[in-house]
C-alpha cells in the first residue's frame, strides 16, 4: 500500500523525495509545492519518509503481512 501525504500538513520541503531509497516520491518545487507519490507500489515500507518528515505529513499504510511484524515506537516508551 502506498504512502499518503496529508496535503494540509505538508510544507513542501521535499525531504520525503530525498530520503526515499526507491524514488517513490517526485518533488519539483517549480511545478507543485507538494511532492507526489510517483511510484506507489515500489514502496518497501521502510518508514524513512515518515521518520524524516518535519511536518509529520506522511502516513504509511502497511499491508497486513507487514503489520504482523511492525512495532510502533510509541509502544516502546516507558509508561509513567
Amino acid at each position: 500500500m502506498p504512502p499518503v501525504i496529508d496535503r494540509t500538513k505538508c510544507i513542501g520541503c521535499g525531504m520525503c523525495a530525498d530520503v526515499c531509497p526507491l524514488q517513490v516520491f517526485r518533488h519539483d518545487p517549480k511545478k507543485d509545492k507538494i511532492p507526489e507519490v510517483r511510484r506507489p507500489y515500489e514502496c518497501w515500507h521502510c518508514n524513512a519518509c515518515v521518520l524524516d518528515c518535519r511536518a509529520k505529513a506522511i502516513e504509511l499504510r502497511l499491508p497486513l503481512t507487514h503489520m504482523l511484524l511492525y512495532v510502533d515506537s510509541d509502544s516502546l516508551k516507558p509508561k509513567e
